[in-house]
């Protein structure tokens, strides 16, 4: 009799040990990954002689100088509204893209539709650096060079594969017997896609666009490689502190705050549908 609750004391007490070690592991991950952004944030509130001072400065007076020059030394504001067309254009194209295809493998299956689906996302692992030299020659030969243009392309083209399999695993999941009985009442395919598709996937669409403007956003190579002063995303801007001098450690990290804070910010808000969007499908 007087067994049982000892045992379950000791029970209660090992669950309450495994949870305290979960919420610090938690923790301390949660440190670990956002240390180099929050050290990032310190540093562009600070001069340069504290940024590079030894030991690293904890106390110290906060300064807005650094995004004073940052502003004065290049137009903010262009390389942020490239950023801003550039992602939302290339989202948009890759959705009008995407939507068709994933469309036409989750309806109409074919032999070669798992096939087609895995030969797209092997193109991702492919390093971008080995189609650098000829899509740069394109670029050049059709006069795309340093334009938002040749950045939309480019930028939908890279994530494409991405924002087909995303459709294709929420269009895959809806009963077949729902578009039948739309085509059995007289709908069109155009009716079919607003009257009924639209509306069962919109999450899907949502998610897959959220996550691919964020991806376009923080792309850099193609940006540093195909764009100069005239295209030039907020990665260009970040790269310009860059030089043979060294780097210039507080405006550099002011640059890249400045870069970061409205896709983060964005990010924060459309959390939930990100997250829906890349699990989707992985529990049944």
């Amino acid at each position: 009799m007087t067994s049982s609750p000892r045992f379950s004391l000791t029970s209660l007490q090992t669950k309450l040990l495994l949870q305290c070690v979960r919420t610090l592991l938690a923790w301390g991950v949660t440190l670990v990954l956002f240390f180099p952004l929050g050290w990032l944030i310190l540093t562009a509130f600070k001069t340069e002689l504290q940024a590079i001072s030894v030991p690293p400065l904890l106390l110290f007076t906060p300064t807005l100088e650094n995004f004073h020059l940052v502003q004065e030394r290049s137009d903010y504001l262009l390389y942020a509204q490239n950023s801003l067309i550039t992602s939302v254009a290339s989202t948009l194209l890759g959705l009008a893209l995407a939507f068709p295809a994933a469309y036409a493998m989750a309806f109409f299956k074919g032999k070669y539709t798992k096939d087609i689906l895995m030969w797209m996302l092997s193109t991702k692992m492919m390093p971008a650096v080995g189609a650098l030299v000829p899509i740069y020659v394109l670029a050049q030969l059709s006069g795309l060079l340093d334009s938002r243009t040749a950045l939309v392309i480019v930028f939908t083209l890279s994530n494409l594969p991405i924002m087909v399999w995303m459709l294709y695993s929420h269009l895959k999941d809806i009963p077949h017997e729902i578009l039948e009985a739309s085509r059995m009442d007289g709908a069109t395919l155009w009716q079919e896609f607003r009257h009924v598709l639209l509306p069962l996937t919109m999450g899907g669409l949502a998610s897959t666009g959220l996550l691919c403007l964020v991806l376009s956003w923080n792309e850099a190579f193609w940006s540093l490689n195909l764009s100069a002063a005239k295209a030039g995303t907020l990665a260009t801007l970040i790269a310009s502190y860059s030089s043979p001098e060294g780097l210039f450690w507080a405006k550099l990290s002011a640059a890249s705050f400045m870069a970061i804070a409205p896709i983060v910010v964005f990010g924060w808000f459309s959390q939930k549908q990100l997250v829906q969007g890349l699990t989707f499908g992985a529990v049944k």
